[in-house]
């Protein structure tokens, strides 16, 4: 890309409000210049008309020493930024032949004076940011727009990974990780869990109303079958299979009626007596952990894993792009409810944040001070010398004219003054 007009490619193009400094640097010179003009031109009326007698004489020294403060404080002036009239004069230009020099004084002076650990730990406590961060996290809309640009990045994140390898690395991790684990344990507390709920009956309740349906859904085909095999009379056969199948669809429902049936207890002993067991017999402990392992070695279990990151990778991809899924909602909340806690620092939390920043902060200055600062002198470095001078002088010049307007009217009272204690003695 091809630099503006008027810079250099080590510095940033002029912004537009500068003109507005170009201009006000010219309107002072102007100012500055016609000082000096005007004691010029009353110098040459004195000596013209007055000869520098009477009167005319302290006009003509005013005027005289005038020109001579003007002059010499031009010449300062433009010594900072420039060769004055272009002459090649010993200590002039003093910027642009000492800009490297410049910008690592200037780097010294803010790594000395300015990043120190106590001034900006001092700093850090001032400007409260574990509060500040809580009170903008806690605005509804600052957590959607938070909400916003974490499912941005997610989106983004999502489009370069490489979803071969993913998979196959969450594949990996999660055999491992099932062949690793203990599931005796887990299936023990999980049967405990259910046992403690009362689930274990809901599940028998539902198991044996089944069973009572398809008794009476079936009746037609066991009675079917009993005559095929019986051996037995007719008339002996049919009422043994009537009694039989009243007495099975009998029981079935006074164990589903009474809560408290032999056969309920006895199913709920079984399952605590499993439990105890994955626990602590070592036997039933290898037997899980083979009916674990060659689950985990059938096809269709491996294909499972393997599916494993499409899937979750699709849940969040979308939930994070829909504003109303369970997952923002979650996200927005959490994002206000830690906003609430820095805010308020009801449990310390904000003091704990505090103190971590200015660890973080003190760690940085003691041992990166100096690689921050030298940002300053290998920027200043890198600029070019004739546009350095000039943006400097576009943002100090104009008060420095002031000093020509000083040494021009100083000068003048000066001249004035010796003059009139020349003339008294």
């Amino acid at each position: 890309m091809t630099a503006p007009a008027g810079t250099s490619p080590g510095i940033p193009a002029l912004p537009t409000v500068a003109e507005d400094r170009v201009r006000a640097l010219r309107r002072m010179k102007a100012v500055a210049g016609s000082l000096l003009l005007t004691a010029a031109a009353v110098y040459i009326v004195c000596r013209a008309v007055g000869h520098g007698d009477g009167a005319w004489g302290y006009l003509q020294a005013a005027a005289e020493a005038s020109m001579v403060g003007g002059l010499a404080d031009w010449f300062a002036v433009t010594a900072l930024f420039r060769h004055p009239l272009r002459l090649p004069i010993p200590h002039t230009a003093i910027i642009p032949s000492k800009k490297d020099q410049i910008g690592e004084a200037l780097a010294g002076f803010v790594q000395q004076y300015f990043l120190t650990t106590e001034i900006v730990s001092e700093r850090v406590a001032a400007a409260k940011v574990p509060q500040r961060m809580g009170e903008w996290l806690a605005d509804p809309d600052h957590a959607r727009r938070l909400g916003d640009e974490v499912s941005l990045a997610i989106g983004g994140l999502a489009s370069v990974l490489r979803d071969d390898e993913l998979r196959d690395s969450v594949a990996t991790f999660a055999d491992k990780r099932l062949r690793e684990a203990d599931i005796s344990p887990l299936l023990a507390r999980l049967i405990d869990a259910i046992r403690d709920a009362g689930q274990h009956q809901a599940v028998l309740t539902t198991v044996l109303r089944g069973t009572r349906k398809f008794l009476d859904r079936n009746r037609g085909e066991f009675r079917k079958r009993v005559d095929e095999q019986s051996w037995l009379p007719t008339f002996i056969d049919g009422p043994l299979f009537n009694a039989g199948f009243t007495w099975a669809h009998n029981f079935l429902g006074e164990v589903i009626d009474d809560e408290n049936h032999e056969l309920r207890r006895g199913f709920d002993d079984q399952l605590r007596d499993l439990a105890e067991r994955l626990r602590t017999d070592p036997e039933q402990i290898a037997k899980v952990e083979a009916a674990k392992l060659t689950l985990l070695d059938h096809p269709r279990v491996r294909e499972w894993l393997a599916s494993i990151w499409g899937t979750v990778k699709q849940l969040v991809l979308d939930g994070a792009q829909d504003p109303d899924s369970e997952l923002r909602r979650s996200m927005e909340s959490l994002v206000m409810r830690a906003g609430e806690v820095l805010r308020d620092d009801d449990q310390g939390i904000a003091a704990k944040v505090d103190e971590a920043l200015q660890r973080v902060t003190g760690h940085i200055v003691t041992n990166y001070a100096e690689d921050l600062t030298a940002v300053i002198s290998t920027t200043v470095q890198r600029w070019d010398t004739a546009e350095t001078s000039r943006r400097l002088e576009l943002q100090v010049g104009r008060d420095l004219q002031f000093i020509r307007i000083n040494g021009t009217v100083v000068g003048a009272l000066a001249g004035l003054a010796i003059y009139a204690i020349s003339r008294l003695f």
